[in-house]
């Protein structure tokens, strides 16, 4: 796992002391935590450090991030003195770009050259930097492009990052509510209280994704600014465990102020026990994006790459099935290879469904099936439709059903939906198979 930790902070420039000058002092809970989450991600000791920012340079229909070697900054339009140089994660930032223009997605380095640094990165790097100095940095904007493709944006980031080995930390900058009294600097709102419950209560469940749900007219009436960041973020972790820890909100200047650590795990589906599962997920994804199969990676178990057997790959889109193709009998060398090319067929050759794209990809999730080698039955009363699939033949029809399945609690209604799926009489006379499954999921 490359992305291994996140945070959410503000950034009100009066938080600088040399800019605040005392007024600070106001929101010392948000100071303390600020220093709080800059050692957690100090902790990590990050290769790269990835903010977004709601200030830096955006468009409307494009997301851009910053590039050339190195970006400074400072807080000379607040008054301060400070500046900050950074080095840019040219390879990195070069990845994501690839990987978004091959796929067509507005996102890049155009506009992003020669840009100063903007006050929604430089305050986080300001903490960031008093604890821990050796990471090199990607910038990204915020757009005007819908809440579903900024979460695909993060995606695209996520899997970069994976695929450089890059050991990752992420910032996401952002400010609540603008509109929480009336000396603030949108006057008050009803909308910005009841904006910032919704988004703190987020943070504290740590289900990142709930952000795309926050309603477009509270936000906008709430006068938020960092919704989006926060949406770029749950995108790049989209394959981790989180759990969060929420630190701290305020807001007496009328701006809510929000600090939460994200601490992330592999899930349990893509940790070493279930890289059958991974290589099916990895296999398709790679098909999508460059149409060809991927290499076979190294470092897979010897039961993989050693032995034959037919298998199995179920796709599933939020719960309901969205491909499912499989071999009963091995045909390739190996089940890694079997696992591979059943994967690209259960997603882009299924006859019941259209070919997945890579839209939907980070909403996928897969079970892999490996089977026993089919064995003859001659006494129903030997089926378990929980324990065994079943196979119906009958001259070169051939019609198979995997055990265990919801909805088919007998072992009447597994062979009665074999059959059909065989166009196959089932009060006919036909011969049955039976075999066992070892399912990863």
């Amino acid at each position: 796992m490359s992305i291994t930790a996140a945070v959410i902070v503000p950034h009100p420039p009066l938080i600088v002391p040399e800019v605040g000058r005392g007024q600070e002092k106001g929101i010392q809970d948000t100071v303390d935590s600020y220093h709080k989450a800059a050692r957690f991600i100090a902790g990590e000791q990050p290769e790269t450090l990835i903010v977004i920012s709601p200030h830096a340079p955006a468009y409307s229909d494009y997301i851009c991030m910053a590039s050339g070697q190195r970006i400074l900054g400072d807080l000379k339009a607040y008054g301060g003195t400070s500046e900050i140089s950074a080095v840019l994660d040219e390879e990195l930032i070069a990845a994501v770009e690839q990987r978004c223009r091959a796929d067509g997605f507005p996102a890049g380095t155009e506009g992003g050259a020669s840009v100063p640094m903007d006050h929604g990165t430089f305050i986080p790097l300001y903490y960031v930097n008093q604890y821990y100095t050796g990471y090199r940095l990607v910038i990204c904007s915020l757009s005007g492009l819908s809440k579903e493709k900024m979460y695909r944006f993060g995606v695209y980031v996520q899997e970069a990052a994976e695929a450089l080995g890059r050991k990752t930390a992420v910032i996401a900058s952002g400010d609540l509510s603008h509109k929480l009294k009336e000396s603030g600097p949108y006057r008050f709102a009803p909308e910005g209280p009841r904006l910032d419950s919704i988004l703190t209560g987020i943070m504290k469940t740590g289900d990142v994704k709930a952000f795309m749900e926050v309603d477009a007219k509270l936000s906008r009436r709430g006068a938020e600014c960092g919704l989006g960041s926060f949406i770029i973020m749950a995108g790049m972790l989209h394959r981790s465990a989180v759990t969060p820890e929420f630190l701290s909100y305020e807001g007496p200047f009328g701006v809510g102020y929000a600090v939460c650590l994200f601490r992330l795990e592999e899930p349990a589906s893509e940790k070493a026990g279930d890289c059958y599962v991974r290589l099916a997920r990895e296999t398709l994804e790679h098909y999508i994006r460059h149409d060809r199969l991927m290499p076979l990676p190294e470092g897979l178990p010897a039961e993989m790459t050693k032995t034959e057997a037919g298998a199995f790959v179920s796709i599933k889109k939020r719960g309901e099935l969205r491909g499912c193709i499989g071999t009963i009998m091995a045909t390739q060398d190996n089940i890694a290879m079997e696992i591979m090319y059943n994967a690209i067929s259960a997603g882009t050759r299924d006859p019941r469904f259209m070919a997945v794209t890579a839209a939907e990809l980070p909403e996928l999730t897969y079970s892999v099936d490996i089977l026993s080698e089919p064995e003859p039955v001659m006494d129903r009363g030997t089926l378990d439709c929980h324990r065994y699939g079943v196979i119906v033949s009958k001259g070169n029809r051939r019609g198979l059903l995997l055990p265990n399945l919801e909805g088919v609690d007998t072992v009447e209604e597994q062979i009665e939906i074999a059959c059909r799926k065989a166009g196959i009489d089932p009060e006919g006379v036909y011969e049955l198979a039976r075999f066992e499954v070892i399912r990863h999921q």
